[in-house]
């Protein structure tokens, strides 16, 4: 997605919020581009009760599509395979692309992912249509009336040691949502965990921490490569804490590969974020060119009804 200047016009002391009810924004919204500074001059920005004398531009983004479509979809809703390396919204005016290039082109600026997806982490995201869906579907996430299943390649083979089996008998906050959970089978990480509180580490990494939040990870092996020393796993997180399947698994010893913050020095970490290591060093570093963390499934309650949709991208070591 670009973000590009328009022009509007010449305006001889209209106010700035008002040139923007003009172009049909609702007055909170008028007011809230104002103060991003999205009204600009020649050389100047206009807050929003500014009156404009002279030429007027707004910075607006522009979508441009890359043909990505989604993997399901219905009335007001869809389902699409996010590829690694893509947001799923814009982050600055420096964002070029985004997911909302593609679901905005589709149904226009009133659609809007309904939960997170990291950067890096590929697959399955769900995406309202509308305001009024998206309001619904979020309920649905935030009461965790969801189910979610992640695929990773992790080092080391995953055997649970040390680990209890998970039966959902066993967490009483989960029982009223068997139906979507199902019959999980693995190994359950029960961890509380929170941002780090250390300011000379990286912001957004987070910490195990016996204050901080709950957080219940499900996790089963699925496969190892004895030569190259490699599980893949499969992962259901009972709850929804950020970076909570990478820190569990960094917790437990068996590091997500590719992982650019959790079991890194702060150099290293601000070199992968910032774009400035190569591929090549990444992977001797880290073990993978990206992040080996594939949504494989989603499981959620909508208007009475349960749907399902698994990935159809293809997630293995090939390249990466």
């Amino acid at each position: 997605m670009a973000y590009k200047k328009f022009k509007l016009g010449y305006f001889s002391g209209e106010k700035a919020y008002k040139i923007l009810l003009n172009l049909g924004y609702e007055m909170r919204e008028a007011q809230r581009l104002c103060d991003k500074g999205r009204l600009v001059g020649d050389g100047v920005v206009f807050a929003k009760n500014d009156l404009v004398c002279g030429e007027a531009y707004f910075i607006d983004y522009e979508c441009e599509p890359r043909g990505l479509k989604p993997i399901f979809e219905c009335d007001e809703f869809g389902v699409f395979d996010k590829p690694s390396g893509v947001l799923a919204h814009p982050n600055g005016r420096n964002c070029e692309y985004s997911l909302c290039d593609e679901i905005w082109s589709l149904w226009g600026r009133g659609a809007c992912v309904a939960h997170r997806l990291d950067r890096e982490t590929s697959g399955v995201i769900v995406v309202a249509k509308n305001p009024k869906s998206a309001v619904e579907l979020k309920a649905a996430f935030e009461n965790r009336v969801v189910a979610k299943s992640y695929l990773a390649f992790v080092g080391g083979k995953f055997d649970g040691a040390g680990l209890k089996k998970f039966g959902i008998n066993n967490f009483e906050e989960f029982k009223d949502k068997a139906e979507i959970f199902g019959n999980l089978d693995g190994f359950v990480i029960d961890k509380n965990m929170d941002i780090t509180r250390n300011y000379d580490d990286v912001k957004t990494r987070m910490q195990i921490c016996e204050n901080g939040k709950r957080a219940v990870t499900v996790v089963r092996l699925l496969k190892y490569d004895e030569i190259g020393d490699i599980s893949l796993v499969e992962c259901y997180p009972l709850t929804g804490r950020q970076h909570q399947i990478r820190l569990h698994l960094f917790h437990v010893k068996h590091k997500i590969l590719g992982d650019p913050l959790y079991g890194l020095d702060k150099f290293h970490v601000e070199q992968i974020l910032d774009g400035m290591m190569s591929e090549n060093e990444r992977r001797k570093i880290t073990g993978a060119s990206r992040l080996m963390l594939h949504s494989n499934m989603i499981k959620f309650e909508y208007k009475g009804q349960i749907y399902e949709v698994k990935s159809k991208a293809k997630f293995d070591l090939v390249n990466c």
